[in-house]
């Protein structure tokens, strides 16, 4: 591990950190983020979604993570499944909904939680199913490794764990 991935990472190593999730859904294709220096190929897809803050609901960090990430106003839908991921370095407990698009354009955010020189978000995208194909394996969320077609992720229920250990 790259002390680059450590230093811009390290507000999310070390501790439980529990995150609302959206699935958004647009004209066949689901919107998906792009992160750089995380994972085994130093970049992941993954669905919009962050920490939830004391005090702020799931919904209420849903619609923030959103807006913050992808500039978009969303409305937050039915609870879909909790993921679970450890590592040796991070352990998310991710709470995932759908989300319907209310307004605004889709442009990249950033992460308010990382200084303006350490962002991670590199790329917001609605990608169709081949597109999704072509993206190895390791390279998406981890969710997408418990179905064969991403489609199938508004069909998950429960809990789904992913030990990287």
């Amino acid at each position: 591990m790259s002390d680059t991935k450590i230093e811009k990472t390290a507000p999310f190593s070390g501790k439980v950190r529990v995150r609302a999730c959206g699935i958004l859904v647009k004209d066949r294709k689901i919107l998906l983020l792009r992160h750089h220096s995380i994972g085994p190929r130093r970049y992941l897809w993954s669905p919009p979604g962050g920490g939830v803050l004391f005090g702020q609901s799931l919904h209420e960090t849903l619609r923030r993570e959103f807006l913050e990430e992808t500039n978009l106003t969303i409305d937050v839908g039915e609870y879909l499944f909790t993921n679970e991921y450890i590592d040796n370095q991070y352990h998310a407990i991710e709470l995932f909904f759908t989300v319907k698009y209310c307004s605004g354009k889709l442009k990249l955010g950033i992460d308010p939680e990382l200084s303006s020189s350490d962002q991670i978000l590199t790329e917001a995208r609605f990608l169709s199913c081949q597109e999704i194909e072509k993206i190895p394996k390791d390279a998406l969320h981890s969710i997408f490794s418990s179905t064969s077609d991403w489609k199938e992720i508004l069909n998950i229920q429960g809990l789904i764990t992913f030990n990287a250990y």
